[in-house]
């Protein structure tokens, strides 16, 4: 007889928690993509724990990056795209939307891939119609459903990373170990040491993330009917409370990013690292050599993830990708418009995913996808943070609600240090 109550009050909890979720915390799981998945696997999986430091260090950049993208969508109405092209000017814009979509494209050949192959580890089913059947659904999806209702399903789907905390339990750890590598960094200065710094900043601070976060903060606006359109007005009313849902909703996004990037991590180096399984090609070879080191639950809960996880992040990547191309070309843009009402923006997040479907037909190594993605990501995440903080310092764009100083420091920091690993990287690939 008490079942039932108690079941409705944890039922009630878990809609209000998922009503809280906005898209800041959207966009930090959309970051652990199965992209972001092989990078880590990798990383576990080459460098043992010693890479765990990185998961602490970038949370306070990536948290402050992600809430000046979202403040600037929350303040003008507009997707970062929109105000660059309004206040710096077509060529800037250009090659930065440009580097965005081939970015996204190959990004969601290798997620696609990824996905494709865990669903046949998983159920037999021959790698083609998974690939075909999750383009086809994803873009349906984006089409047809109304934004209110994609909100929650990207939502729902958050859940599919915690996946990957559990594996990280089912294995041994050395827990001693993992704090010391987790406070302690330990630093090298190898070729294939900062060849994995620059994909995993480029995979957790990524250029796509910028421009999502941005519109979504938008959509919002429009869902709320503050405003009626991406770009309608240069500066909706945004209370200070508004300011600050955002900059909750972004910081604990972020700090969900990091901590499944840690439990990546953690799970690879104790597993493949830790028995010599150093070169994995794909987040799905990482789920196979699993099987004899941890056993059948720890592979499907990895497998499953990569499913999971992928069927939120494919439809980020290609809108972002939509919302970039379209705020570029003056085309109605948004999740909340039917295909009718703006043609062009569903056309693009349809071509996108068609052409990142097609790369799986090439003979392309998916980890070299994967990994080679994450450093363009890498080398292009500068140019655009060195925009943005510009237009979150800019006056004339965001009035009152420009950077305070703590965001400029770690702003500039993490815009200067992932311009000197990039540096470093091509230098030492020369």
């Amino acid at each position: 007889m008490n079942t039932s109550p108690k079941k409705s009050g944890a039922w009630q909890k878990i809609k209000n928690v998922f009503k809280i979720i906005g898209p800041g915390f959207i966009t930090g799981a959309a970051d652990d993509d199965p992209s972001g998945i092989g990078t880590y696997s990798q990383t576990g999986a080459q460098f043992g724990y010693s890479q765990l430091w990185f998961a602490l260090f970038t949370y306070p950049f990536m948290t402050v990056v992600q809430e000046m993208c979202g403040r600037i969508g929350l303040v003008t109405g507009d997707g970062l795209a929109g105000v660059v092209k309004k206040h710096y000017g077509k060529k800037i814009l250009y090659g930065a939307v440009s580097l965005l979509l081939i970015a996204n494209i190959v990004n969601i050949g290798a997620d696609l891939g990824a996905m494709a192959s865990a669903g046949q580890l998983i159920f037999g089913i021959p790698f083609i119609w998974w690939i075909i059947g999750i383009a086809v659904f994803t873009v349906i999806v984006e089409i047809k459903v109304p934004y209110p209702t994609y909100a929650k399903i990207l939502k729902f789907l958050t859940l599919s990373l915690f996946s990957y905390v559990f594996v990280a339990f089912i294995v041994h750890q050395d827990w001693k170990q993992i704090a010391i590598s987790t406070l302690i960094p330990n630093i090298s200065f190898s070729k294939e040491y900062i060849m994995n710094i620059v994909a995993l900043l480029g995979t957790t601070i990524s250029p796509y993330l910028f421009f999502w976060q941005a519109d979504e903060e938008v959509e919002e606006e429009i869902e709320e009917h503050k405003i009626k359109e991406i770009g309608e007005i240069t500066m909706p009313i945004v209370s200070d409370s508004d300011v600050h849902r955002m900059r909750v909703d972004t910081a604990a996004g972020m700090f969900f990013s990091n901590m499944i990037t840690f439990f990546i991590i953690v799970a690879t180096a104790s597993t493949l690292g830790a028995h010599g399984v150093t070169n994995i090609n794909t987040a799905t070879d990482a789920a196979k050599a699993l099987l004899p080191l941890a056993g059948h639950f720890a592979y499907f809960l990895f497998a499953l993830g990569i499913i999971g996880v992928g069927l939120m992040a494919i439809p980020v990547l290609a809108g972002s990708a939509a919302y970039a191309v379209s705020e570029t070309f003056n085309m109605k843009a948004g999740l909340n418009k039917t295909f009718t009402q703006a043609k062009g923006f569903y056309l693009i997040i349809a071509v996108a995913t068609l052409m990142g479907l097609l790369i799986n037909l090439f003979n392309i190594p998916p980890f070299l996808m994967l990994y080679y993605t994450a450093i363009l990501n890498g080398i292009i995440a500068p140019i655009l943070l060195f925009l943005i903080m510009r237009i979150s310092n800019n006056k004339n764009i965001l009035g009152g609600r420009t950077n305070s100083r703590t965001s400029n420091v770690l702003g500039w920091i993490i815009t200067i240090f992932m311009s000197l690993a990039a540096i470093a990287l091509l230098v030492s690939i020369i």
